[in-house]
């Protein structure tokens, strides 16, 4: 009776691992999920999707929170406040330097002509080089930030011989306004905005000196649960299809961006004529590009030291990118 008791309860127990298997297996409902959206007034997510009719029927909730820029999303990605969020190239190398849990998951490159070092006006800076001793507004941990780097590199600059005052966008805009710095690094739709609202020009943009790469930010916790992998994948998709929209439907994308943001219509358009995207999977490339920029940052001791960065990119998600 004991050996068969034990068979019965070892026959159970192996039926109830293959009806859980076959449940992990199964389709996620996701219909519980909400996701926690990390936008940027300046690179409007929200917008976006709206505009090209891709928030329409979402199979989960969403959640929006407004950010001034990429680091502060990526602080909430890893404080688990957010679970998703689109920053450029280099808040996430700041972010994993200090072991955060954060998880790049999908990719973009973007034209370089708005990303920029803008000076007034009537500035007597005429070429990268006079940038020497210089105070220079960016907010500290952008893709703007390694833009700076790479341009004072490139012209034999140290980094110790300018005059860096982190601000965040609006502040900064004022300062350039005011003359209370000397020149301004920073990114679209703000170049824009600083060209059209307070006369400034483009010194350099970043074409030869940074990569265009936008980046899809999860949290490693969000990646553990199915179900919101699953409303991941949908929105990623989404989004990616939004971008491709905005590539072809300018002024109506432009319209919308300005009625959501505030951004006067001229600057939105200005700003996405600069902007156009391409999609592109998450490779060795992609992986060792961005290992070079967190080891310039590493060597100026921006960030505490060298570290692996692969291992903050998780490639899951580019069969869902086109081969075309």
């Amino acid at each position: 009776m004991r050996r068969l008791a034990a068979a019965l309860l070892a026959a159970m127990t192996l039926m109830a691992s293959a009806a859980c298997g076959a449940e992990d297996s199964g389709p996620a409902d996701i219909s519980q999920v909400t996701l926690r959206i990390g936008d940027q007034k300046g690179s409007s997510v929200q917008s976006l999707l709206k505009a090209a009719g891709q928030l329409d029927g979402t199979p989960y909730k969403i959640s929006w929170s407004l950010f001034t820029s990429g680091p502060p999303i990526l602080e909430a990605v890893n404080a688990g406040a957010v679970d998703f969020g689109v920053v450029g190239n280099t808040p996430p190398v700041f972010s994993a330097a200090a072991r955060s849990e954060i998880v790049i998951v999908g990719a973009s490159e973007s034209r370089l002509e708005g990303q920029a070092i803008v000076v007034p006006k009537d500035s007597p800076i005429s070429k990268p080089e006079e940038l020497r001793g210089k105070r220079i507004a960016v907010a500290k941990g952008s893709s703007a930030h390694y833009h700076l780097l790479a341009v004072l590199k490139k012209h034999g600059i140290d980094y110790s011989d300018i005059q860096p005052q982190y601000l965040q966008p609006a502040d900064a805009l004022a300062a350039l306004s005011s003359g209370r710095v000397d020149a301004w690094a920073i990114w679209e739709p703000y170049t824009a905005q600083a060209e059209q609202q307070a006369g400034a020009r483009i010194l350099v943009d970043g074409n030869g000196y940074v990569n265009g790469y936008g980046f899809q930010i999860t949290s490693r916790s969000a990646l553990e649960n199915r179900a919101k992998v699953e409303a991941l994948r949908d929105l990623i998709d989404r989004y990616r299809k939004a971008l491709l929209w905005a590539n072809s439907h300018h002024k109506e994308w432009a319209r919308q961006w300005a009625a959501d943001t505030g951004l006067p219509l001229g600057v939105a358009e200005q700003a996405h004529k600069r902007r156009f995207v391409t999609i592109i999977r998450i490779d060795d490339e992609v992986i060792a590009e961005e290992q070079r920029v967190a080891d310039a940052f590493a060597e100026i001791r921006l960030i505490p030291g060298r570290f692996d960065f692969a291992d903050y990119f998780d490639r899951r998600f580019n069969d869902t990118v086109s081969n075309s």
